[in-house]
Formats: structure tokens, sequence, C-alpha cells
């Protein structure tokens, strides 16, 4: 996963660094040769396949763009998942609190007697270990990680002293006194040898530390090795004493997984309390909704890669953490191979202002280019190119928020059942948007009856985008709201439309509507409840119309949702310029991710040249010459035997390519040598074949540690078999 981010990494940006300057980022089996550079060899830069070439000034401006709108989308993760968890924190801060005066009402023994190796004779309840289970629901501990890491400093912040202590301290191998010394270096800051709680009860009460409580965080209690960490309870429960230590440990499946665990004399000393954190899900879609769609930070996903990435993140790896690494993969790849992409920096930077000085020139200059690209509205507009790009862009990023502001909509009216990843993906589909755009005679200047009940047809074609799909189910859920609900949901709408006006005016309209409605039946309900309670059939009429004049409102605020998909949800690809900042090379993604590791290194040994900048080995024609990489020589060579390759034709073959230049060069000085020196000769010629056979070896292991040989065995020890076949 490393070298996939390394690949795209911003330093890869500046291209105008030199071969040599970039030694030290070349693979390992790379660095054996160096291609020849001159001073006036200058790398090109091409924008695409079919374009042209553009100065290599806007890479500065493109590294740059990357830092700024990555930065804003990781420091608006960490954010959101910092609060997403900050109830249940301070939820576990304020048991923390009442578990310690609970062990400190029973009265803290003396300074003599909390520092001795023995145990108090106390009563049984004195020694219960108050212990909080923090429910992840994740099957992998990676975003635990940064789960219990904040939720430490986030005790840290109230003055309680932490220690955080892994799974991995609770192996078998390291024992109890591992975790023990573990404990000790994090609260005394020192590391010790000895693995004494004494050590931690002197220093306890010593240095005045005695009126805040000893936290103990385990990530995972069910990666830990079940005897090491229920020793670890049973010495923690003797000392509970003496010392106000309160135990928190992760449980990421079921909070009934103590009892699987430990054994019953262990979990007679646990006092437990039980917490759970937001779902994988849940902060999903919390990382989602602020880093693509209320960040607005130029930079999207086309709707295959979203797709990927849904797929990528419920069947494989499942972490919030991988997603955001991902992204990050994406945005990185997206600003090293788009020319443009450099302009969502700047709109990103100036926001509502215009482009001025370096920028502005850069920009105009490349409108020309602009307007050749692949979008879908590129030739239908090609008559409004003359207006000024500062007008284009800005419209693009007003059609984006109209975008985000709609499905953020469509999250609130589905919330609690419908994931916001769903709708997100379905959004970005240009071919269900084609559909419905075909088929989308009305808008919102003909009022809010598009999809009456009176009118199935008109309801019919308001499906139309997707049935039965997740956009399709969020416009469903409006109908069956109760009254309560309906206001709440318009006015989350209210405040998600600011910007847009012609939506926000019909969300107040509709707001009043209700307000006129709540009003009525509340004041009928004061003027004729006694009425209503003596005639049963006029109550019940009463009752139908109310009924009746809700599900009216409630189809209005359905109808209203519908215009918002048809008329503001235009997918990012089916914008003019969304190569700006829309990333859609799925492959590039996949590769970078999931990756094929062979066949990657299979091509870098045969495309060697493309990495090492090398004019001359590039018109070799995969003839192995003497100037080539030893590993390269050899894989080279490998691809004209079978399965099995005999290693002294394979040496000689190699000997005979290498020793090409040598050879020519001792037919020149033979002839002016002189007799005396014919021992010299014979033992550099000694030299020369010893250092052969050296990097022949040296070439062998690297193609055995890269899994394309393997080596021979008893059975044909003159012989390597082949692993990896063709590309």
């Amino acid at each position: 996963m490393e070298m996939a981010v390394n690949s795209v990494s911003p330093s890869e940006f500046d291209s105008s660094t030199p071969p040599e300057s970039s030694e030290k980022n070349l693979q390992p089996f790379f660095i054996l040769h160096k291609a020849s550079s001159r001073s006036s060899h200058r790398r090109r830069i091409h924008l695409s396949p079919s374009k042209s070439v553009i100065k290599t000034d806007d890479l500065l401006l493109r590294m740059e763009a990357f830092q700024s709108v990555w930065s804003e989308i990781h420091s608006a993760s960490k954010d959101v998942l910092r609060d997403i968890n900050t109830s249940a924190f301070n939820d576990i801060y304020h048991w923390v609190r009442q578990s310690f005066h609970a062990i400190t009402s029973y009265g803290m023994p003396g300074f003599g007697q909390a520092t001795r190796s023995f145990p108090l004779l106390t009563h049984a309840t004195s020694k219960q270990l108050f212990t909080g289970l923090v429910l992840t629901k994740n099957m992998e501990f990676v975003d635990d990680l940064l789960t219990f890491e904040e939720l430490g400093l986030c005790l840290k912040s109230h003055g309680c002293h932490v220690a955080n202590l892994s799974s991995t301290d609770f192996s078998a191998k390291n024992g109890i006194g591992g975790c023990l010394r573990s404990l000790l270096r994090q609260f005394l800051m020192v590391s010790l040898d000895a693995a004494d709680m004494s050590i931690l009860a002197s220093w306890y009460r010593e240095q005045g530390n005695y009126n805040s409580p000893l936290i103990v965080i385990v990530d995972d209690m069910e990666r830990c090795c079940p005897s090491i960490l229920s020793v670890f309870i049973l010495t923690l429960s003797e000392w509970v004493v003496k010392i106000p230590i309160i135990l928190i440990m992760g449980v990421a499946t079921t909070l009934d997984a103590p009892r699987n665990i430990l054994p019953s004399n262990v979990l007679q000393q646990l006092c437990p309390c039980k917490f759970v954190l937001g779902s994988p899900a849940e902060r999903m879609d919390a990382v989602l909704e602020a880093a693509l769609l209320r960040q607005c930070s130029m930079f999207c996903i086309g709707h295959k890669v979203a797709v990927f990435l849904r797929n990528y993140f419920l069947n494989q790896d499942g972490t919030v953490t991988s997603f955001i690494r991902a992204l990050k993969i994406a945005c990185a790849q997206h600003f090293y191979m788009e020319p443009l992409s450099f302009m969502a920096g700047a709109l990103f930077e100036e926001d509502n202002q215009g482009f001025q000085g370096e920028r502005n020139v850069l920009l105009e200059g490349m409108l020309k280019y602009a307007s050749e690209l692949s979008s879908p509205d590129s030739d239908t507009r090609a008559e409004q190119i003359d207006t000024t790009l500062t007008c284009r862009l800005r419209e693009l990023k007003r059609l984006q928020k109209c975008w985000s502001s709609i499905v953020l909509c469509l999250y609130e009216a589905g919330k609690h059942k419908i994931r916001l990843l769903d709708i997100f993906c379905e959004a970005l589909d240009p071919e269900a948007y084609n559909s419905v755009a075909s088929d989308n005679h009305t808008g919102l200047g003909k009022g809010f009856g598009i999809s009456t009940p009176s009118d199935p047809s008109m309801r019919q074609q308001c499906f139309t985008m997707r049935k039965g799909g997740f956009i399709c189910q969020a416009i469903q859920k409006v109908r069956l709201l109760p009254e309560a609900s309906l206001s709440q949901l318009l006015k989350s709408w209210e405040n998600l439309t600011v910007d847009i006006y012609e939506i926000h005016d019909k969300v107040k309209e509709l707001q009043s509507m209700v307000k006129l409605e709540e009003g009525r039946i509340s004041k009928e309900d004061l003027t004729d409840i006694c009425i209503l309670c003596s005639n049963d059939r006029r109550h019940a009429s009463w009752r139908r119309l109310n009924i009746e004049s809700s599900k009216r409102i409630n189809e209005k605020a359905a109808s209203l949702i519908d215009c918002m998909v048809r008329d503001f949800l235009r997918p990012i690809e089916c914008l003019p310029f969304h190569e700006i900042g829309c990333f859609r090379n799925v492959e590039k993604l996949q590769l970078a991710l999931i990756g094929d590791p062979r066949r990657r290194v299979q091509l870098d040994l045969l495309e060697f040249h493309k990495i090492l900048w090398c004019s001359c080995c590039s018109r070799s024609c995969n003839i192995p010459l003497p100037s080539m990489p030893d590993t390269s020589i050899m894989y080279t060579l490998a691809q004209e035997h079978g399965d099995l390759i005999n290693l002294p034709e394979w040496f000689q073959s190699f000997k005979t390519i290498i020793s090409h230049i040598s050879t020519k060069g001792k037919r020149k000085t033979k002839q002016s040598m002189l007799p005396k020196k014919t021992k010299y000769i014979n033992e550099s010629e000694d030299k020369s074949e010893a250092s052969i056979q050296a990097r022949f070896c040296r070439a062998v292991t690297e193609l055995q540690i890269t899994g394309l040989i393997r080596m021979p065995t008893k059975r044909r020890p003159d012989c390597v078999q082949r692993v990896a076949f063709g590309l």
C-alpha cells in the first residue's frame, strides 16, 4: 500500500528534477544502473496522449493545489471523526469520575501500606475493578487505534493519568511482565526492567498525583492472550485498594465477549459498565459528508470510482482509515495526471474572488485547451467560449454546490434507513441522470402538483430515477413522514438550500403551510373538543380531513424533492469542464489499492528505461545490452526458457553480454602489452570472472526475492524454476 501512495506522491509533480537528483527515489532493483545525463536533456510533460505539450510552470501550481485541497479534506475528516465520538467520550469521563469517587470512598491507605508488595485485608467489594467495555462494532482494529488514542487524549485533558496498551502487549511471548513494564513506562515516563506495581504506587503517592485516577486503556481485548489478560486483571484488582486504577477495554463483536474469554474468577473481580461507539458505516457517512459534500473543495470522484470505493469499503477492508487513504491516492493521482487540476486549487483558494496576477495569465492561456476537453457539453457550448473563464469556473463551482446540497437533502429525507454512501453513488450515475433528463418536461415553475395522487402517470414519471433505487426510496419516505418529522425535515432543507434561491423559497412556502396547518388543527381541537367528544361520527370526519390535509402537504414536499432531483441533481461527470476537479480513472486507483505487484515488477524489469530515462537502452528493442541493469538482463534472458532455466546456460549467456565491452577494450590493449605484464593480465581476468559470478548470484537472488523464480531443488540442482509467465 505504501508503494502505491509513493507512486503518486507530490514529490513526483516536479518533472524538471534531473535523473541524478532523484536517485534516492528509485526502486531497489534499478539503482544498479544510472542513465547517462546530458546538460541539454529536458523531460517533456504530456498533458494527455492526444494533446499538445504545455509548459511545466503549471506543475508547481498543481502541487500547491493538491496540498491545499487535501489538507482541507484531511482536517475536515479528522474533525468529524473526533466530533462523532464526543458524546461517548463525555459519558466515559463522567463514569470515570464516579468510579474514582467510589474507590476513594473506601478510604485510601497510608504511604507505607500502599507501597508494600503484599495485598491488604479488605472487603471483597472494595477489590472490584471498575471496567468500561467500549463496543466499537468494528472487526478491523485500524480505526480503533485512532479512536482509543483520542479517548486517551480526551481523558488526559481532564487531568487523568492514562496509559494506552495494545493487544500486542498481552502476548504469551512477553508474558505478564511485558504488559506491566509497558504500563509503568507510560505512567512514569521512564524505562524500567522491573515489573513491580509497588513502583507505580510510590510514584502515585510521592509526586502528588493522588487527586486523579489512573486509567488503563486496552484497545481490543479479544486480540489479547486470555491467560495474560486474566493475570493482568487479577493484579490490578489486588492493587485497586492502594491505587485508584480504572480499566477501559475495547470490544469489537458483542458485549458478551468477556464471558467467552475470561474465567469466572476473573469476571467476579470486574464491575463493568457498557458504552457504544458509532458504527463504521455511520463514521463512513460522516467522513463522506464532511470531506466531499460540505467542504466543497472542488475535488470529487466519478461514479465508477465511487462504486469501487464503496465495494472496497464494504467487502474488502471495511475501515474508515483505508477509505481516507484511498481518497488521498485518488486526489494525488488526479492532480498528477490532469493538467487543468490546478484550477480546482485556484477556485478553492480564491473562493468568490476573481483570479489575479500570475494565475489569471496562466488560466487564460489554457482556456483554448480547456474548451477542447471531452466534456459532454463541450461541443454544444462551443459558441460560449468567448465568455470569461472566471464566470465559467464560478458556474462550475455553483453547480457542484447545488449537487452537494441536493444529495444532503436526500440523505436527510432517508436518514437512519438509507446510507449516504449509497445515495452518493447513485447520484453520481450519469446514465440514470440522462434517462431522467430525457423525460423531464416539467420544472419548479409548474408548482408542486407534479406527482399528485390523482395523477398516477406523472407519479410514475417521478420515479424514472431508477425505480427502486435509494433516491426513489428517500422520496417515498417523505410521503410517509408524520407531521412533526416533516417539519424537522423542512427545517434541515431550509439550512441546506440557502444558496439555491428558487428551492429555498419553495421550502419556506412549505414551512408556512405546515405552520398554518398546525395552528388550524390546534385551534379546532381547543374550540370543538367537547363537541367532538360527544359526536363520534363528526370526530371521525374531522380526523379524516386532517389526515388528508397532512397527506397533501407530504405530497407537495415529495414533489419538491423530486423537482430538486430533476433540476439540480446533475452528476459532476455531466457538467462542462468537470475534468478540472473530477477523478474518474478507476483503473489507476484499483491498481494502486489492490495492485498487481508481480506484473508491476515484470514490467519494471523489462521497461526499466522508462524509469531510468535511458535513451540507449530504449532503442535496444528488448535485446540485452551490457549497460542494462543486471536483473533486467537476467529476466530478459529468462524469457527464452520454459518452466526450467538451466543455470550454466543462463550464466554463460549473462557472461557473454556483460563481457562484450571489456573484450573490445582488451583487444586494443593486447598489442601494446609487454611480456612481463602477462601475470597482471591473468589476475585481472580472474577478478573479472569472480565479479561476474557475484553479479550473477546477486541478480538471481533479486529475482527470487521478487517471486519470479524458485531456487534449485535436490532433484534438479542445476536448474531454477520460473514462477511467473507473461504479462
